[in-house]
């Protein structure tokens, strides 16, 4: 009776209604903010590479991004496209493209509304996200709660279950490992570095998410180089697909706009998390002088998850001409990079996989440790020790169960978290726009690093 009642909630949660609320969100974003995202791209850029350092002593912006960033990048960057192809086509990657433009706007208010209303730890290092602005900015605590046993239950405990298990039946796939000597492995893996706190999350971060992707990215661009002819062919089908009912892979697979649409939407929503109340958490342990500035390296961090790493997946697909064998998720990517890379193909794949699922139970780790200490701020190391260890067992859960159910309920509790942040951002939007207009007047004015004053803000902000 619960499972059907979940069902049929995730059914509604995350059929039309959630597409076309993380859709409009960043449509608003992108309109209200003048399209930020184009005007001030090159400016994300620049934020980045100025943001390697920390005033404080805290967490610097661009490790803030790659906390974030260790989240976001997971099995969807391999798996979610591959799907996106398979049930919508080529077409499905250019609407992945405008998820992601419009949800560089969405993470923007996101990131920004983070360092608004954040506090301080008693460490010296920040905490933040919708929970917080959702209390402080709103004025409703039982949201800010609700939302943060959501976001607990469903990332820290499920997804990283979920993450467990794919660098599990990835390395026994192409390694041939047991599951429960790789979930051992992974459990002290993890536990090195969460026992050590944000700092030690986000130094770790700090130097595997760059690596990763940049590997990742590396291996298919070789692969582009090879096929460098084929190209404008892939492009061309992409579009076409975008817009008409086009056969590819020699006629096997047919799609329609609506096809292409459905998929490419969900499946880069699913992929950058803009709108789904994720990353502000990390992003709100920056050290940043204004709270916008953040916004933007906010905004590169779905750039790189969604064009750069997402786009790298369906290039190798669409080039390796295996869109038609049958397979779908992993295993296409897998026979994909085979196909074009040579036998070591599958090898790569199961290591960029073991690292990008190990790196989102990082990032979801903290997401979850932020939020306990919002429900419970005076709980203390054991507090803090027993939920660590609860995340642990969840791991070795993951890399032997699956439970239908189990997952059923991390989407609904995902679903819950995501419906609240929207709402949250939506009603808030007004403290964004005043933060982006500060921020540009100072930049106009000939400033490199605007700062921000909290007694022209003091009516909400709190940072």
């Amino acid at each position: 009776m619960i499972h059907e009642l979940v069902s049929a909630a995730n059914g509604i949660l995350w059929g039309k209604l959630m597409v076309w609320l993380l859709l409009g969100t960043g449509i608003f974003y992108s309109i209200r903010l003048g399209l930020p995202q184009i005007r001030h791209f090159g400016h994300m850029f620049k934020v980045m590479f100025s943001g390697r350092t920390s005033a404080e002593g805290g967490i610097t912006p661009f490790q803030a991004l790659c906390t974030g960033l260790a989240a976001q990048v997971g099995t969807g960057n391999l798996a979610g496209v591959a799907t996106a192809l398979v049930s919508g086509g080529p077409g499905a990657i250019f609407w992945m493209w405008i998820t992601a433009l419009v949800g560089m706007a969405t993470i923007f208010g996101e990131a920004t509304l983070a360092q608004v209303f954040r506090v301080k730890s008693e460490d010296g290092t920040y905490r933040g996200g919708p929970a917080y602005y959702l209390e402080k900015g709103l004025g409703q605590k039982w949201m800010g709660v609700l939302f943060a046993f959501s976001i607990i239950v469903a990332m820290a405990f499920i997804f990283n279950a979920v993450q467990c298990n794919s660098i599990a039946a990835g390395l026994r796939g192409a390694f041939n490992l047991n599951e429960v000597y790789v979930a051992g492995a992974t459990i002290v893996m993890t536990a090195l570095v969460i026992f050590g706190g944000l700092r030690r999350i986000a130094h770790v971060a700090e130097i595997v998410v760059p690596l990763m992707a940049g590997l990742y990215i590396l291996g298919s661009l070789v692969v582009v180089v090879t096929h460098i002819s084929e190209i404008p062919a892939v492009f061309s089908l992409i579009f076409k697909s975008a817009f008409g009912a086009k056969q590819v892979a020699g006629g096997v697979l047919g799609h329609t706009v609506a096809m292409a649409f459905r998929y490419g939407v969900s499946r880069g929503l699913f992929s950058n998390e803009a709108g789904m109340g994720s990353t502000p958490n990390a992003h709100a342990t920056a050290d940043v002088k204004h709270p916008a500035r953040q916004g933007f390296t906010a905004m590169l961090g779905v750039f790189v998850d969604t064009i750069l790493i997402c786009t790298a997946t369906a290039a190798i697909i669409l080039l390796s001409g295996t869109l038609d064998s049958g397979k779908t998720g992993v295993e296409l990517t897998q026979i994909a990079i085979g196909a074009t890379l040579g036998a070591w193909g599958p090898t790569f794949i199961a290591v960029a996989l073991m690292f990008f699922a190990w790196t989102s139970i990082l990032g979801n780790y903290y997401y979850g440790e932020s939020n306990l200490m919002y429900i419970f701020p005076n709980c203390g190391k054991g507090g803090l020790a027993i939920y660590r260890v609860m995340v642990l067992g969840m791991l070795m859960f993951g890399a032997t169960s699956s439970v239908p159910f189990v997952w059923e309920l991390a989407d609904f509790f995902n679903g819950i978290m995501a419906l609240l942040n929207l709402i949250g951002i939506l009603l808030l939007s007004g403290i964004v726009v005043k933060m982006m207009d500060d921020y540009e007047s100072q930049i106009k004015s000939g400033i490199d690093d605007p700062v921000i004053d909290r007694k022209a803000f003091s009516q909400y902000y709190k940072g």
